[in-house]
């Protein structure tokens, strides 16, 4: 049994200023887009298309913009609607959290959009070209979850190799012990919750670090290293992200106020589904499309 090594989530003390590990991960996701982006513009088929190192700096500053508002509107509208309806000020609250990934991903479009339609280029070109980009940037802000050690997975069983034990969550630790008496015993959990009054639980955050992070990225480098149909790269991301955080939901714990929704999944499953979905058919709609256009 492993236990979070509560990391002081204030990376650096300034006096009255505190620079959080959280802010330190956005910081290096920006700057692993502008990284990685300055390797993708060299390939010859992104080069072709027009695609420089400075159009990356431009992008990065409609990306931050659409990352933070689509962020924090999609928690709202997405997870506490009700919550912020009844108190519309505290959705100007950043600072107490609550940022969500499909928020942001819906404020990329959006940003992407203004973009590319600035710059007078396609939108799923823009897409195409950056969503290579991103997954590495998702690992980061994961690895801030972990740090922060929020976001911890579902109860699991106290000899797996991968379980950690949370102290930040020790009263929903309570909660369900109380709840499941029978489960605490053949989880064999028993003497864990006795001498640390907590559970262990699964680090989904090292999960989708691995998953949504490096392994996502891996995936998308290679099948955009070659010139593809246009809307292909973002049909392949859609669907990579989509299944690897519809899998790890299942290790994830739901959030407390919302728990499991209707087949007893969770609201990050429900909106994953639909970006496999709308990512296969964009596969099938691009090589179809290139098939069609194909001189006879």
């Amino acid at each position: 049994m492993l236990i979070h090594p509560q990391f002081d989530p204030v990376a650096i003390h300034l006096g009255p200023l505190a620079i959080r590990w959280y802010g330190l991960m956005y910081l290096v996701a920006f700057l692993l887009f502008l990284t990685v982006g300055r390797l993708r513009v060299r390939q010859p088929h992104i080069a072709a298309q027009g695609w420089r190192a400075q159009d990356l700096d431009d992008m990065l500053f409609y990306g931050v913009l659409g990352v933070i508002l689509g962020g924090r509107l999609g928690y709202v509208i997405f997870y506490k609607l009700s919550y912020y309806l009844a108190n519309p000020l505290d959705i100007f609250k950043v600072w107490e959290g609550g940022m969500s990934f499909h928020g942001g991903f819906l404020g990329v479009l959006v940003a992407m959009w203004l973009f590319t339609r600035k710059r007078g280029q396609p939108l799923l070109s823009g897409t195409d070209m950056i969503a290579p980009l991103i997954p590495l940037g998702l690992a980061a802000g994961r690895l801030g979850n972990f740090i922060n050690g929020e976001l911890w997975g579902r109860v699991t069983r106290a000899d797996a190799p991968w379980s950690m034990l949370f102290p930040q969550a020790a009263q929903e630790d309570a909660i369900w012990a109380a709840s499941h008496p029978q489960r605490l015993a053949d989880m064999g959990l028993q003497a864990v919750w006795t001498q640390y009054q907590g559970l262990t639980r699964h680090p989904s955050q090292l999960y989708e670090v691995a998953l949504e992070g490096i392994a996502l990225f891996l995936v998308m480098w290679i099948f955009a290293r070659r010139a593809r149909p246009v809307g292909a790269v973002s049909g392949m991301f859609l669907i990579g992200y989509g299944a690897f955080r519809f899998l790890v939901e299942f290790t994830r714990e739901p959030d407390s106020f919302l728990g499991l929704l209707s087949l007893g999944l969770s609201m990050g499953q429900w909106l994953s589904l639909p970006m496999v979905i709308v990512g296969v058919w964009m596969l099938w709609w691009s090589y179809r499309r290139k098939g069609a256009h194909r001189p006879a």
